[in-house]
């Protein structure tokens, strides 16, 4: 019975063919710096089937009192860090994710070495020797060096070890890493992306890829939020460099979503349940919250599953026809929050959300604009249908700045 429904789940991407999921995008429409003011930018609203746009500045004009907005607190790690050799070699290792401490936490409290997943950059140069780089700080001067000890799936496992016991991983990065910006911008980061690639209310370090939809709120759009009796909950979610591979398969099938952590914290998840209209900031919060939707139905199939080990597949939600309320879902994760003496929720997500898809947690999304033959261009078309054409098409012929530092969108589909 397992193995039809996958066939079945696998089958709605099958169908969907990516080249009906393009549009053109001139370079010159591709927002290579942030606007002076964040809260300047466009907002495009998509309202039952209409469109017009305003200000972001104005976004709570179009949002009902008592809605709750869904905000990704993941704060973007300077994740690229530059050796030399002694030929002269440029070496950029590009830190994805830790492997030794697991925990992002502990491996930024880390002293002395720690172990990444690593993109390496002019990796044939590097045939093997341990890199040095002297790094000076207010506080000291000292060597920081990289050692190739392995690779898996294609990237490499660095080993990072420095020789101040005083200096953690996470000082390293910050002082010394350089801003992961989009390989779309075509430019060197620059002193603007340490503070620009990041929202306001960035907290836990993790992403190497920020979530942008967050990027156009100001205190003072937060402000009007409160006056307006709009409340807010928190997930994290950290991004990896997945979120900009481009789908290169013929169909939807045929690509291999990636994996990301998520958590959240027994206070938000509460604010899940209450009667309110739910508008994730983000496809990252999208994609979050339609996570812990399948989470609990998992738990409620298996209530002893291992709360350390909690993973959605990429065509899990695709093979089972459920129906849960959310007050049923979030009584459901704190139960067993409770039961294993969890604070907070954390799992893996590979949720690729494709048409076809029924959106269980979501009422509305603030977005940016995304690539085309993206996996969140799919998202979008997901939740919007064929309007998502309508959308783009509109946002093109007047003028908005598009991908990462470009405008932004809220949609509200019936």
């Amino acid at each position: 019975m397992t193995e039809k429904r996958q066939i079945t789940g696998e089958k709605i991407a099958e169908n969907i063919r990516m080249d009906e999921y393009s549009y053109p995008l001139p370079e010159e429409r591709i927002a290579k710096y942030p606007l002076k003011k964040r809260d300047n930018s466009k907002l495009l609203v998509y309202k039952n089937g209409e469109i017009s746009h305003d200000d972001f500045g104005n976004l709570v004009d179009y949002l009902n009192s008592g809605s709750l907005l869904v905000f990704n607190d993941t704060k973007v790690i300077q994740a690229r860090l530059e050796f030399r050799k002694d030929t002269g070699a440029r070496i950029e290792i590009f830190c994805l994710e830790p492997k030794t401490p697991a925990d992002y936490m502990l491996t930024f409290q880390a002293t002395g070495s720690v172990t990444w997943r690593c993109i390496v950059g002019n990796l044939s140069k590097w045939k093997g020797q341990t890199l040095c780089r002297t790094i000076t700080t207010e506080r000291s001067e000292f060597n920081l060096f990289a050692e190739r000890i392995g690779e898996e799936e294609g990237e490499q496992i660095v080993k990072f070890s420095w020789n101040n016991i005083e200096i953690s991983f996470g000082e390293i990065l910050e002082t010394t890493g350089l801003t992961p910006i989009p390989p779309y911008l075509n430019r060197n980061s620059e002193e603007i992306d340490k503070r620009r690639y990041q929202t306001i209310y960035s907290k836990w370090k993790g992403s190497v890829a920020a979530p942008t939809a967050g990027f156009h709120f100001t205190d003072e759009v937060l402000k009007d939020l409160d006056r307006k009796k709009i409340t807010r909950a928190q997930v994290t979610l950290h991004i990896g460099t997945g979120t900009f591979k481009p789908v290169k398969s013929h169909t939807a099938r045929g690509h291999k979503m990636h994996t990301e952590r998520f958590f959240i914290r027994k206070p938000d998840l509460l604010r899940l349940a209450e009667n309110k209209q739910i508008i994730p900031v983000g496809t990252t919060s999208l994609r979050t919250l339609e996570s812990l939707y399948w989470l609990a139905r998992k738990i409620k199939q298996n209530p002893e599953i291992n709360p350390d080990n909690l993973t959605i597949n990429q065509w899990e939600p695709y093979q089972q026809d459920v129906s849960l309320s959310r007050n049923e879902i979030v009584e459901t994760l704190l139960e067993f929050m409770d039961k294993n003496g969890k604070t907070k929720i954390e799992a893996s997500t590979e949720i690729m959300i494709i048409p076809g898809y029924k959106f269980r947690m979501t009422d509305g999304l603030i977005t940016n604009y995304h690539q085309p033959h993206s996996t969140l261009l799919l998202l979008i078309a997901a939740f919007v249908g064929e309007d998502w054409k309508k959308i783009y098409q509109y946002s093109l012929e007047n003028n908005f700045r598009f991908l990462s530092y470009g405008d932004s969108s809220l949609l509200l589909p019936d």
